[in-house]
């Protein structure tokens, strides 16, 4: 985890998003709290991660999410030598899908 980016707004900010209950909640509040470029921006991002995981190519992951070659090696990267948080978010949703 980067300590560097850590403060109390930020950390209040996440206590409210693990409040959020429902999926109608959550459209609700990243409605309110960002721009729809912004939230279409984080779920391009997840899906690349996912697809890299399950092994894709970055020509077909460019195709289908419209993500740039950039895009996907900056997601990579997390995935390879982040702070886990994209691994540790698909391994749970794999679990919950099983």
């Amino acid at each position: 985890m980067n300590k560097k980016i850590r403060s109390k707004q930020l950390d209040d900010l996440f206590r409210a998003i693990l409040s959020l209950k429902t999926i109608d909640e959550c459209y609700r509040f990243f409605e309110d709290i960002g721009t729809i470029s912004e939230i279409q921006a984080f779920s391009q991002r997840f899906e690349v991660a996912r697809m890299l995981k399950e092994g894709y190519k970055y020509t077909e992951i460019a195709q289908a999410t419209g993500a740039s070659t950039a895009t996907i090696s900056r997601v990579s990267k997390s995935l390879n030598y982040g702070a886990d948080g994209y691994n540790i978010v698909i391994e749970r949703l794999k679990k919950e899908n099983d």
